[in-house]
């Protein structure tokens, strides 16, 4: 532990730092036409360049931070910068300056918004709302969960699973003010039976057994003095996941990890090792495994207790999440999940923890959507949260005890993000209203009525409020360029300043377009939104066939107005485009940013509506682009490569060839926490899993298929590809082919890999399409 710290010093390091060259770069030359070819679109950062992120304001809202690349590095390394909000050139931040200096990205404010408590790499810092910075500790541990007392006086923090206060202005020791063991609470002299009248009667015989037992008890009894705090047992195979100390510094809201035991791990293998030999990684285990869950309880810091939250739920065994306590009283907000994915509900528990039902969600499929974990507290006592009850992600109030809430937005659009002003009644609302895949930011009071828009360009904006309220800072991109880091006042009307120039010279000599996004109808009348890569538009001749990109999952959305998340596929649009492919990015049946029944279209079914959408786009084309409905491809990475996978074995008369990268084949090999949302379990339903999963379709293939893997893939395991090609091999199945990578995991990060992954895949689409198919 370390007392105070001025920030001077650390600051004065700011002065020899270089100045950024975001906007004084001279004009650069006038470059050559840029080579269109798979190594040199391949490069990634080298190439593009690397976008600010890491995007975090300070205390006193003078300056934003962030970690950049100079555009023209010959490395991809990032450094730290630091910007005005009033204006001028950004600064390089020494290293050594920055650990000092630059804010964490996340921190807990007091209600007042006069401090804030934060970790940076695992110990604990508070600012004060002018900038001053106190270090509070120095330990090889990792601190975390920092929080302050409603004074901002006193700063708890989660230690060696155990919570410790200290005053934030010097003058007291450091305080244990917990003591959790992990463990079962110790048996007590209470044995019965037979067990029990042998335990009495070795006290009633031998001397030395009295003795023992009452040097025992009063050791326990010296230990618990001298601690000053009583033990609080929490159990076997438990871990302390948060903890937060009431407002009044009595109670405690316990989050607690539960443990189980008997998983069955995947073990991964990794061949090219520094030590020649084959190294093994044991990474997660598969849906339908045994899980972890987590409980949560109040404590009382004074005699101990500890009141376990049982919300009436209990019997669906949910994961309670601790959120936060009340602003104004001992009363504490969590959200509850059960196992089966289906409903959420948001509590509010007292000291006794007995809970009110403040808000409830139900989905027959499952239950999630932008803004899911997102609730808090008004300083009036409201709680505020964020549910798809109308089908689309809003925003809404209710009052600590319940009753009917009041929607603060509505609409057939989303809200994504949500931020609160300093005095609590304003809230700052990402949302995409004015089309589904834009994104601004409104502000609108927190008893609701008209929002105002702030941002006002256009594409996709993510934006950071500070902590005044006065300034914004945005990261805009469009879909032809990278996210860059604006800055604005917080006012409608303003004009944002960018503050970065992130692209390469060479990047911006490129042909890059801004694709157009299409709606496609769906065969069960619903509208799907596309990305579309015109030949003409790259000064190229359509040749009559076309390719499909698939973007993956999770929970992702791609044909948007701003800058591609598969940026590579972005570039690699471009090159088949320029060799007269023409090129579709559809935002298929559970994608984001189209609302709760969009999002569950898939449920029990990946590969049915999904793949019809896929389908319909490429009739579409064929209606609408002139495309011969017999040279029509397909490729992507993940669920991308899954449904290329389904397309080649399921439709074979609409995609002639397909190149399935990183791919799931068998979903009962995926994890828990995703496929059991969609699928539910493989134990309880195996009609889902065999309709969804491509090696049970194998015998479909017609065309050529040429599938791609990481051998150190920890997401999408190796061994789902070898089952596959098993299959294959089984089935006597021709015109397919395997490409392996030994050092790569889900996502690739050598480019020479990227390169030969997109070289095959090029030639495969070369091969097979160019003339009708056979």
């Amino acid at each position: 532990m370390t007392p105070s710290r001025s920030l001077g010093a650390a600051l004065a390091a700011l002065a020899v730092a270089a100045t950024a060259s975001a906007q004084t770069a001279a004009p650069a030359r006038t470059a050559p036409a840029f080579e269109l070819t798979v190594a040199s679109i391949m490069r990634g950062p080298l190439l593009v360049g690397r976008s600010p992120d890491e995007v975090r304001w300070s205390a006193d809202s003078r300056a934003v931070w962030y970690r950049w690349r100079e555009p023209e590095a010959r490395d991809t390394a990032t450094h730290l910068y630091r910007v005005a909000a009033e204006g001028g050139a950004p600064v390089a931040v020494a290293d050594t300056a920055a650990f000092w200096a630059a804010p964490a990205e996340t921190g807990r404010w007091t209600a007042a918004r006069t401090r804030r408590a934060e970790e940076r790499s695992g110990d604990i810092f508070v600012v004060d709302a002018d900038g001053r910075t106190r270090r509070i500790t120095q330990t090889p541990a990792r601190e975390r969960g920092a929080h302050l007392s409603p004074d901002g006086r006193t700063v708890y923090f989660l230690s060696s699973n155990n919570v410790w206060a200290v005053d934030v202005d010097g003058g007291g020791p450091v305080r244990q003010i917990t003591d959790l063991r992990t463990d079962d609470a110790p048996k007590q002299d209470t044995t019965k039976g037979q067990r029990g009248y042998l335990e009495n009667q070795q006290r009633e015989l031998f001397g030395v057994i009295r003795d023992r037992r009452a040097q025992r008890l009063h050791g326990q009894e010296v230990d618990s003095l001298r601690r000053g705090v009583p033990p609080v047992y929490l159990g076997k195979n438990s871990t302390v996941a948060s903890a937060e100390v009431s407002p009044s510094g009595r109670y405690l809201l316990l989050g607690v990890g539960q443990r189980v035991e008997g998983e069955k791990a995947v073990i991964v293998a990794n061949f090219v090792t520094e030590s020649g030999y084959t190294d093994t990684l044991k990474v997660r285990g598969k849906v339908g495994e045994v899980q972890a869950f987590q409980r949560a309880a109040m404590v009382d810091l004074a005699t101990g207790r500890v009141s376990w939250i049982e919300p009436e739920a209990k019997e669906r065994k949910l994961t309670l999440t601790a959120l936060s306590w009340s602003p104004r009283s001992d009363r504490a907000l969590l959200m509850g999940i059960p196992a089966d994915y289906k409903d959420r509900w948001i509590y509010v528990a007292g000291p006794d923890a007995k809970t009110t039902t403040i808000d409830h969600i139900h989905d027959d499929a499952w239950v999630g959507g932008p803004g899911f974990f997102s609730a808090g507290w008004l300083p009036d006592e409201r709680v505020w949260f964020v549910s798809e009850r109308t089908g689309w992600a809003h925003l809404y109030t209710v009052g600590a005890t319940g009753g009917d809430a009041r929607a603060v937005t509505a609409g057939r659009w989303e809200v994504r993000d949500v931020q609160l002003s300093r005095d609590g009644r304003t809230f700052f609302v990402a949302t995409s209203e004015t089309h589904p895949g834009e994104q601004n930011l409104y502000a609108v009071s927190a008893d609701g009525g008209a929002r105002t828009r702030l941002t006002p360009l256009d594409g996709w904006t993510d934006a950071q409020v500070s902590p005044d309220g006065r300034w914004i800072a945005l990261l805009r991109s469009t879909a032809d360029a990278p996210p860059e880091l604006y800055l604005m006042p917080n006012r409608a009307g303003a004009q944002p300043r960018q503050v970065t120039r992130s692209t390469t010279a060479e990047f911006r000599t490129g042909p890059w377009i801004r694709p157009q996004v299409v709606e496609v109808p769906t065969r069960d009348g619903q509208t799907a939104y596309a990305r579309i890569y015109r030949p003409r538009e790259l000064g190229a001749q359509p040749n009559g066939a076309a390719i499909l990109f698939v973007h993956g999952a999770g929970y992702l959305q791609d044909a948007h107005r701003g800058w591609s998340t598969y940026y590579r596929e972005y570039l690699f649009n471009h090159l088949l485009a320029s060799r007269g492919y023409t090129v579709m990015d559809v935002d298929y049946r559970g994608s984001a940013g189209y609302g709760a029944a969009w999002r569950t279209g898939i449920y029990r079914h990946m590969g049915g509506k999904d793949l019809d959408d896929e389908v319909d786009a490429a009739r579409w084309l064929v209606a609408n682009e002139g495309v011969d409905a017999k040279r029509i491809g397909m490729y992507g990475g993940s669920y991308g490569g899954f449904m290329t996978l389904m397309a080649l074995f399921t439709q074979p008369d609409v995609i002639r060839s397909g190149a399935a990268l990183r791919s799931v084949t068998n979903w009962a090999n995926y994890n828990h926490g995703y496929t059991s949302r969609i699928l539910n379990l493989p134990q309880d339903d195996s009609v889902a899993y065999r309709q969804s999963s491509p090696i049970y379709f194998a015998e479909g293939l017609k065309g050529d298929l040429l599938m791609l893997h990481g051998m150190v893939d920890t997401n999408v395991n190796f061994q789902d590809i070898v089952e596959l090609n098993q299959r294959l091999i089984e089935l006597g199945k021709t015109h397919w082919e395997l490409a392996v990578y030994p050092v790569e995991d889900h996502g690739f990060v050598r480019p020479e890999s990227w390169t030969d992954e997109y070289r095959r895949i090029l030639e495969l689409f070369e091969r097979t399409l160019q003339s009708p198919a056979r």
